[in-house]
């Protein structure tokens, strides 16, 4: 009797991603959430009047400061006759295009057409496509969604109460996604990254025992984990019992739209100093932004992850010896085949995550507003919950 080979790959149907959480594009389910909320776009430090190609949302854009000190962000098709105005030059009320010299402010007013008589009989009936933009803790705010439904700009309690020897940093590479700092766009689709914020088992398998100790030892101890819903998303409480004797819980949030607050990786106890926010840039790619409260006289480390080089400087074999972060959500591919996952009990946070991002979505499809926008000035600080916090004896 002939034994016939069971569960090969040979017929298997072809699976597929679940567009309506993992898409961001203009007009899907998920962009059209994804709009309702401000994302950071770029360090204000690096935005100049030098312009800037920007993508964003799958949204192509021009990134630019006015001489006057103002961020503006437009279409890049100058509204004339289609050039891109990445060439274009930068001058005290916008930037002028290239091609014929109009001029647009950074609300997309056309203030000038020096080839038209009296510079432009009709030029205010001309408007550039634009985008609104803040300023916040050293990172380019934008807004990309319905006007009358702007909200305002979310701040966090722990990066508005700076004390005196203390400052903001902002980043804006791929280093919290196990890239480094030469490195600033992540070739997967965002929910990589995101809902991996709510699988804190991965920590001491990918992170430690298997790649040797990543962060530190007390980071392999097998975690209790109980997840829960906050107002703006998700947090999920860690307990661990260390071997001197310690008990740790630690606590992660994974907030709306794509915020993540992971504490102290080294588990120095107290709230977490910074927040982070995964970005898509497109269906396939992905940038991370952070903000941290460090030290007046905080200079930043260079990681070195093997034989004092950097991550990019590694082969793929020796990324095969030490996979982190970047190997397993990129190795995921550009868009996850979630109808292939096999969710088990260790993957609850997770699970949950997907269903409650699926809520919102059809909460805005709906007409309704999403979790963590609020119209109202005064309820715009959100109070981070996420830290190291050991219990009292």
């Amino acid at each position: 009797m002939t034994l016939i080979d069971e569960g090969t790959a040979y017929g298997r149907q072809r699976q597929s991603h679940d567009a309506e959480i993992a898409e961001v594009g203009a007009g899907t389910p998920g962009g059209e959430f994804m709009r309702r909320y401000w994302h950071p776009i770029a360090l204000s430090a690096k935005v100049d009047a030098t312009p800037q190609n920007v993508r964003i949302l799958g949204e192509d854009l021009v990134l630019f400061r006015d001489r006057k000190g103002r961020p503006g962000l437009l279409y890049p098709r100058c509204a004339h006759r289609g050039t891109t105005l990445f060439y274009g030059r930068v001058e005290d009320e916008g930037i002028r295009c290239c091609y014929h010299g109009w001029l647009f402010d950074v609300k997309g007013n056309c203030l000038d057409q020096p080839c038209e008589p009296e510079n432009g009989r009709h030029k205010d009936k001309v408007r550039q496509p634009w985008y609104p933009v803040e300023e916040l803790y050293g990172l380019v705010w934008a807004y990309m969604g319905p006007p009358n439904k702007k909200p305002v700009l979310t701040r966090w309690d722990t990066l508005e109460s700076v004390k005196p020897g203390q400052k903001i940093v902002a980043t804006g590479s791929s280093q919290g996604a196990g890239g480094d700092d030469t490195v600033e766009i992540v070739p997967t689709n965002w929910l990589n990254d995101w809902e991996n914020i709510m699988d804190p088992f991965h920590v001491p398998i990918l992170h430690t025992t298997f790649s040797g100790v990543q962060f530190v030892p007390e980071m392999g101890v097998m975690p209790e984990v109980t997840w829960e819903t906050a107002s703006h998303g998700m947090r999920y409480i860690a307990y661990r019992k260390l071997e001197d004797g310690r008990e740790l819980d630690r606590i992660t949030q994974a907030l709306f739209p794509h915020t993540r607050i992971v504490p102290d990786i080294r588990l120095i106890e107290g709230p977490a100093a910074g927040v982070g926010w995964v970005v898509p840039v497109d269906d396939t790619h992905f940038r991370l932004f952070h903000a941290r409260k460090v030290p007046e006289d905080f200079k930043p480390i260079e990681v070195r992850h093997y034989e004092g080089r950097k991550w990019s400087e590694l082969t793929d074999a020796e990324k095969q010896m030490r996979p982190g972060d970047w190997e397993a959500q990129v190795g995921q591919g550009p868009i996850s085949l979630h109808s292939e996952d096999h969710l088990v009990s260790s993957d609850q946070g997770v699970a949950s995550l997907r269903r409650l991002l699926r809520e919102q979505i059809r909460t805005v499809a709906q007409g309704g507003d999403p979790l963590g926008v609020t119209f109202d000035p005064a309820r715009a600080v959100v109070k981070v919950q996420a830290g190291n916090y050991y219990r009292k004896k």
